[in-house]
């Protein structure tokens, strides 16, 4: 099937209005954070240390985790090989980003005066639990994709599960972004009181509606199999490479 006859109208549309609540989403939770909620620290202050993990954890588990999902569908004309890779990277930067948030989180409550406890949420189980499904896709990911010797069969039989966790974990992420921005708000959010509809309120609100538009197109993006990056001839290459050195 040629380039041509792939039917991707509405595609770039639908991408930039993604990418742009995306990228608004992560600049107004740096502003929430930066603005109205103290700055950013790290142990020397564990009150505003906490603020990194608000906009690290948007910015690596929604947005460059979106952004990963949608690599093959952005680049459709490069070479598969250098997307995978291209893709391994996007996702280990969410990673480690993801891993700094939660170690700024831990310590703040640690570090409290009295500490304050952690795990009692449902932000933070549901936290845990996405962040613990990412390393394990990684990690399968890294291992079935990239490491030389798997067997073609084996790459082809896991791909529906890598794609259908990849997505679950996405949508795991954005959920718990939400509740974890709005946790934040009941909590800090006093005076004037968050039903008043202060500022800061609103620029909350904002902030999740955003992510959810931009979770909702990327969920569409992915799932449309029209939008669904074609094999090509190099690719048939690659696996029958594989196939040689089995």
């Amino acid at each position: 099937m040629d380039e041509v006859e792939q039917d991707t109208r509405g595609f770039l549309q639908v991408y930039g209005v993604a990418q742009a609540a995306g990228f608004v989403a992560v600049v107004l939770t740096g502003v929430w954070m930066g603005h109205f909620r103290g700055g950013f620290a790290w142990a020397s202050n564990p009150a505003v240390q906490f603020n990194w993990h608000p906009l690290l954890m948007v910015l690596s588990m929604v947005y460059l985790y979106g952004n990963g999902v949608l690599l093959y569908r952005i680049f459709r004309n490069e070479r598969k090989k250098k997307l995978k890779l291209a893709h391994a990277i996007v996702m280990g930067s969410a990673f480690l980003l993801a891993v700094i948030g939660l170690r700024a989180v831990f310590d703040s409550h640690n570090l409290a005066s009295p500490p304050v406890p952690n795990m009692y949420s449902l932000h933070s189980w549901l936290g845990i639990a996405t962040v613990i499904m990412f390393i394990m896709q990684w990690v399968c990911g890294l291992v079935t994709f990239l490491f030389p010797g798997l067997a073609s069969h084996l790459r082809t039989s896991y791909m529906p599960a890598h794609v259908f966790f990849g997505i679950l974990i996405f949508v795991f992420a954005c959920a718990t972004a939400l509740l974890g921005i709005t946790e934040k708000a009941i909590f800090s959010i006093k005076e004037p009181k968050y039903a008043e509809k202060p500022p800061e309120g609103i620029l909350v609100n904002w902030i999740g509606l955003l992510i959810s538009i931009f979770g909702v197109l990327v969920v569409f993006l992915a799932t449309t199999p029209r939008f669904k990056r074609l094999t090509r001839p190099e690719d048939e290459m690659l696996l029958q490479e594989t196939n040689v050195n089995e």
